[in-house]
């Protein structure tokens, strides 16, 4: 079998950083060098492109950045870098990696890609879109209120009183285009809402407010391109009173992912379902994880969103409840790889 050269991006411009440095060495490292001959790609916050040729252990920490690598000076379909590449795979999270963004690049270079294309990464990306594609679809959602930055600008009072006519508190605020709960916080009152607007402004132009629901928070993987399959369930225990950037990734182990998710079949199977129906709704390829909320008094699911790239670390839960489901790590990067190239064929297939 001949070896397919595969290009790991890593880094980025966005506040998601540091953990697609994470999540790429841990891709990097998994990666079956019999099969695969693997570039690293790395892209600094501030958008430079470099490849890097040095140990993969510098790469979590950053230090990636004072070994040994050069610009990539002429990124273009011609550049010898880009004719050896057999697959991209963009270890990427964020904006401008996660977003459709570097999925368009890849398009125009006629290169096959891991993970869900330029409509479906913009629509997973961007929180406030997908919820409006899940209502036109009919899937279940907790209440929400969209807001622009120049309306909280301009009209801040008027805003507070929408809010707060719509939503009760506690109120969730998020950033509309982050992701790994960056910018993310939960408002009891007044003041904290203005705090977490402000806060959420400085990641985002569009923010999202959510109605808290007291609720157990379930994850479902999805695997495939036309006909995907969901992984079994898991359950965040978190550390932190929800789960924030720091709980995700710097606890040391405090919080809990439990895998499988102690809920009955019947929930279990609708999760699935629904988690089938939210990847097929935005036209997903590849990969996703799917969030939902388990209301505790009901038992009511709601779907909470969608991540077209979720972490790939060694604490991330796509690749444990994949694991947990009869795919190991290594194998699962095998099938994403599978998955991209079957989705560039039966697309240039015509």
């Amino acid at each position: 079998m001949n070896k397919k050269t595969i290009a790991v991006l890593f880094g980025g411009q966005s506040g998601e950083h540091e953990v697609s440095l994470m999540s790429s060495s841990n891709v990097i490292q998994a990666m079956d060098r019999q099969k695969y001959d693997v570039v690293m790609i790395g892209i600094t916050k501030k958008g430079e492109w470099m490849i890097y040729t040095g140990p993969v252990e510098k790469i979590a920490n950053g230090d990636w950045e004072k070994e040994e690598h050069y610009l990539i000076k002429d990124f273009s379909i011609h550049h010898p870098i880009i004719q050896s590449i057999d697959v991209v795979f963009p270890v990427l999270h964020g904006p401008m990696g996660e977003d459709g963004t570097v999925q368009g690049l890849f398009e125009l270079c006629n290169l096959p890609y891991v993970g869900c294309g330029v409509l479906a990464s913009a629509l997973g990306m961007d929180k406030i879109y997908t919820k409006t594609i899940y209502q036109m679809a009919g899937l279940p959602q907790g209440k929400y209120y969209p807001l622009m930055r120049y309306q909280w600008r301009e009209h801040q009072n008027q805003e507070i009183e929408k809010i707060e006519k719509e939503l009760d508190y506690p109120i969730f605020i998020k950033p509309a285009n982050m992701g790994s709960s960056v910018g993310i916080t939960k408002a009891h009152h007044r003041q904290e809402l203005v705090e977490g607007i402000h806060k959420a402004c400085k990641y985002d132009r569009k923010i999202l407010l959510e109605e808290s629901i007291d609720c157990r928070e379930i994850e479902c993987g999805v695997l495939g391109n036309d006909h995907p399959k969901a992984s079994v369930l898991g359950e965040i225990l978190p550390s932190n009173e929800f789960y924030d950037y720091h709980a995700k990734y710097f606890d040391n182990g405090k919080s809990q992912l439990v895998i499988p998710a102690p809920l009955d079949q019947e929930t279990m199977r609708k999760i699935q379902d629904l988690a089938i129906q939210a990847f097929k709704a935005i036209d997903g390829s590849g990969l996703a994880r799917v969030d939902f909320f388990v209301e505790k008094n009901t038992g009511k699911i709601y779907i909470n969103e969608i991540n077209t790239l979720p972490g790939f670390t060694n604490i991330s839960m796509y690749p444990k409840l994949w694991e947990y489901s009869g795919i190991p790590y290594a194998k699962l990067i095998d099938r994403l790889i599978e998955l991209a190239i079957e989705r560039f064929e039966e697309k240039t297939s015509f």
